[in-house]
């Protein structure tokens, strides 16, 4: 019974989370004020409103505006997400022009901001005065910061060198910064690192809505067999020559891993390539390899290829052509690459292969690996073919993308449980990987925190000063830095905390346009072929060769992965230094 319970309390955990999204006390739609005016007749009205925001010209949400009139506390505004503040009292008559006017902001790790002016700069209609007062708060490392840049990179830490669970530590990370704010917070402000508001406000429902999606349709169509059919179509049109079957196979991953999670693709496709390659006598690693890689490269040339790019285009509003237009042309010369690269390293082991009798190991393949519910595929495929055409086109839709995959998943989910061709409980417990949507959850409240707190500021500010404002310098920057740190840790929550940086160095570096963010993206992407913990198809591909007998190194994935990374980033530098891609 608890096991049957947990995925339905995890659905309702998510939907709560969302609902926070359609409370406007929540959400963050407007400011909330404690007035201490008192309503006086036949007075006058005054309206004082502005905007509160950081050196960055970024709103500052949850900032406290005090106003006071001749040293009288009149009104105090409490900022919402829109750093938007208007307040608006009563005076008594004819004593609004002698009056002095403070306004005065105040938020944990930002300088007190106090500004003053007299009340007969104010603007008049009848008995009515209007004045609009922008105030910019700088940021100071306080107690928050330093707080909350230690439980990051303390978390970040657990995640990276995998010494806890990816989801308990960010978990742990944003549990803690929460914990921290309502209690030592709540005796002195300038602990304050996160409400829980804006903790809610800092998850990106578009990303864990589309991972959802895209899993069901995965978890749904590999009952149908249609991977490992695939990988026997290959070894066919190969004809027993083994690097036309490398080749062949991955050009499929690549293809594959563009529109499906590169994790789900080599699941299916590593235990079939193991197998092949016994029956050839190879070591199976001389093609796991390239087709992990080729897994991580395929995966960079869409929107929903992987993680990374999910979360980029999210934030930054780049629709599925977008990467489309902008990365294909860099992933199809780095798999050419990959191709080349392939036979100069393994080409003699492919040459030494034992292939004998083709035509009756085919015929083994075809009876083994065949379509298991040609129904089921025809109907997935459909329903996979239609969300594609809507990733295509969401931006003529003005449609998220998480709306496409949410809708062909739960098509599809209806036609598989009402042909009784897959087990409610069994999708939703195994297919659905409820770990996953979690870590992403508290990894964004994680990157939230430290965002409101400064850490991301001072970073950005920092690779500003160092590239001189030039994009060439900034471009070079964000991508082998994005590609050396996430080749040794997960690119993911590299990616999270890059996000808000690269959006600021866009909008003040001239001719960027989305140049950096495709430095991001290809950094991040390419960067985790680097080394065998770089991304997660690699580690879980390198541990079902080790569950077989068949253990490769650190060092060893290493020394063939890492030239190929730094080959493949450099392709990635000149495209976007040449063609500059918008």
């Amino acid at each position: 019974m608890q096991s049957t319970m947990k995925p339905f309390l995890t659905i309702m955990m998510v939907l709560l989370v969302a609902a926070f999204f359609t409370t406007p006390a929540l959400a963050g739609h407007g400011a909330k004020s404690a007035s201490h005016a008192a309503v006086i007749e036949g007075g006058d009205t005054i309206n004082i409103s502005g905007i509160v925001s950081d050196s960055h010209g970024e709103p500052v949400n949850e900032a406290r505006v005090l106003i006071s009139v001749n040293g009288k506390e009149l009104d105090e505004q409490h900022m919402a997400h829109s750093g938007k503040y208007v307040s608006t009292f009563m005076m008594e008559k004819d004593q609004i022009q002698t009056a002095r006017i403070h306004i005065e902001g105040r938020k944990a790790s930002f300088k007190t901001e106090v500004l003053e002016f007299s009340g007969s700069d104010m603007a008049q209609r009848g008995d009515h005065f209007y004045m609009q007062e922008n105030i910019t708060m700088q940021r100071v490392l306080g107690p928050a910061f330093w707080i909350s840049t230690l439980v990051f990179v303390i978390a970040y830490a657990l995640i990276s060198f995998e010494l806890l669970h990816r989801t308990i530590a960010a978990m742990l990370g944003a549990a803690l910064m929460m914990a921290i704010s309502y209690t030592i917070g709540t005796l002195n402000p300038e602990y304050r690192i996160v409400s829980f508001e804006s903790a809610i406000f800092s998850i990106d429902m578009n990303v864990i809505f589309l991972l959802m999606g895209m899993m069901i349709i995965v978890g749904i169509l590999k009952n149908t067999g249609v991977f490992q059919w695939c990988a026997y179509i290959s070894y066919k049109l190969a004809k027993g020559k083994v690097f036309v079957l490398a080749t062949i196979l991955m050009i499929f991953t690549a293809v594959s891993s563009a529109f499906l999670d590169n994790v789900t693709t080599m699941l299916l496709l590593t235990g079939v390539a193991i197998e092949i390659c016994i029956s050839l006598s190879i070591n199976p690693l001389y093609l796991l390899i390239p087709l992990v890689l080729a897994s991580n490269i395929g995966g960079t040339a869409t929107l929903i290829g992987d993680p990374p790019n999910i979360m980029i285009g999210s934030y930054a509003g780049l629709t599925f052509m977008d990467f489309v237009v902008a990365l294909i042309e860099t992933v199809i010369i780095s798999m050419v690459a990959l191709i080349i690269m392939s036979k100069f390293v393994w080409g003699k082991d492919y040459a030494a292969a034992k292939v004998e009798n083709v035509t009756e190991y085919v015929k083994v393949l075809k009876e083994k690996y065949k379509i298991t519910d040609p129904t089921l595929l025809t109907y997935g495929m459909v329903v996979l073919g239609f969300v594609v055409m809507l990733f295509l086109s969401h931006g003529y839709w003005h449609m998220e993308v998480s709306i496409a995959a949410l809708l062909g998943a739960s098509v599809l989910f209806t036609i598989a449980l009402v042909t009784e061709k897959v087990e409610l409980l069994e999708l939703i417990e195994k297919d659905i990987e409820w770990p996953t949507l979690m870590f992403f959850i508290f990894l964004f409240i994680l990157v939230g925190a430290v965002e409101s707190s400064g850490l991301l500021a001072l970073i950005a500010d920092w690779i500003l000063d160092l590239s001189g404002g030039n994009f060439y310098v900034a471009m070079a920057l964000i991508l082998w830095v994005s590609a050396i740190m996430s080749a040794f840790v997960d690119n993911i929550p590299f990616t999270a905390t890059m996000l808000p940086i690269v959006a600021y160095l866009s909008t003040v570096i001239p001719g960027s346009e989305n140049t950096l963010w495709w430095a991001l993206a290809l950094g991040a992407c390419f960067g985790g072929n680097g080394t065998m913990i770089g991304a997660s198809a690699n580690v879980v591909t390198m541990g079902i060769a080790e569950s077989k007998g068949y253990k490769i190194s650190f060092i060893g994935f290493m020394k063939t992965a890492f030239p190929y990374m730094i080959i493949s980033v450099a392709i990635a530098h000149a495209w976007l230094v040449i063609f500059r891609p918008a």
